[in-house]
C-alpha cells in the first residue's frame, strides 16, 4: 500500500506576496522531478494559479464541482500539455451556489492525496484554516502580517508551518538595513526557502509559460531548491544577487 500525498497550503498574511507564482513554480518543479502534483486554486472570484500554470483556457470543472459530486476529481484536474504529472484544480470563477463545507472540502482532500504525491493549495489572501506554508517578502508590512498569520496558526504543532522568503531584492535589503535573518525572526519560523525578485514572472505569465520552462531564471533555480527540500533533500539557501 502507497503511502498517502501531501497537502501543502501556501497562504500570506496580505495579497502581493508572490504566493500563487510560488505555487505554480514549486508545484512544476515537483512534476519535472516525477511527482505526480495537483495544484489547487481555493481563491473563490479572484483565481490566478490558471494564468500562472498557462491553462486559463483549459479548465472547465472546479472544485466546488468535485467536492459537491457534479464531477470526478479525474475529469475536473487539467494535465499541464508540456509538464507531465502536473495537474491544475481551479477555484470557481465566482460564487454560485451553495458553499463547500469543511466535511466536503475534507472529503476532496483525502481523495487527492490518495491520487497524488502533493497538493498545493494557493490559499486566498488573509487568514484562513489549513495553512501550514506562509509566505512573505521582506518589507515591514509583510513580515507584520506574516507574524499575525503565524499567531492564527499556533494550533500547529512544532515544525508544521514553514517560511518562505519571496521576491528578495539584495538592493532593497540593504537600503532597509534587512537581512533574511530578520525575516525569520520576525515571523518566528524554520526556512523553507528565499525567492528572488524576478522580472521573467510577469513576463511568463502573460504569455500563459509556466517559469520553469524559461531557461536560465533566477526564480526557477529557487523553486527547484525548494522542490528539493520538499522531498527531504538538503540543498543550500539561493545566494541573491
Amino acid at each position: 500500500m502507497t503511502s498517502p500525498g501531501q497537502c501543502i497550503a501556501v497562504a500570506s498574511g496580505k495579497g502581493g506576496t508572490g504566493k500563487t507564482s510560488f505555487t505554480a513554480g514549486v508545484g512544476a518543479a515537483l512534476a519535472l522531478s516525477g511527482r505526480r502534483v495537483l495544484c489547487l486554486d481555493c481563491d473563490i472570484g479572484l483565481r490566478n494559479l490558471d494564468l500562472a500554470l498557462g491553462l486559463s483556457d483549459r479548465t472547465l470543472m472546479d472544485f466546488s464541482d468535485v467536492a459537491q459530486n457534479r464531477c470526478s476529481l479525474e475529469l475536473a484536474a487539467v494535465e499541464h500539455p508540456k509538464i507531465p504529472g502536473l495537474f491544475l484544480l481551479t477555484a470557481p470563477a465566482r460564487p454560485h451556489g451553495r458553499p463547500v463545507t469543511e466535511i466536503q472540502m475534507a472529503d476532496l482532500l483525502r481523495e487527492v492525496r490518495r491520487r497524488f504525491d502533493f497538493c498545493l493549495l494557493d490559499a486566498p489572501a488573509g487568514l484562513g484554516r489549513g495553512f501550514q506554508l506562509v509566505v512573505t517578502t521582506a518589507d515591514a508590512s509583510s513580515l507584520r502580517d506574516a507574524q499575525h498569520t503565524v499567531m492564527e496558526l499556533d494550533r500547529f504543532p512544532s515544525g508544521a508551518l514553514h517560511l518562505v522568503v519571496n521576491r528578495v531584492r539584495k538592493k532593497l535589503l540593504r537600503q532597509l538595513h534587512a537581512t533574511i535573518d530578520d525575516a525569520i525572526d520576525k515571523a518566528g519560523l524554520p526556512l523553507l526557502g528565499v525567492v528572488p525578485e524576478d522580472d521573467a514572472l510577469p513576463l511568463c505569465m502573460n504569455r500563459g509559460v509556466p517559469i520553469l520552462l524559461a531557461d536560465g531564471q533566477s526564480a526557477a533555480t529557487a523553486y527547484r531548491n525548494i522542490a528539493k527540500r520538499l522531498q527531504g533533500e538538503r540543498v543550500p539557501l539561493l545566494r541573491i544577487r
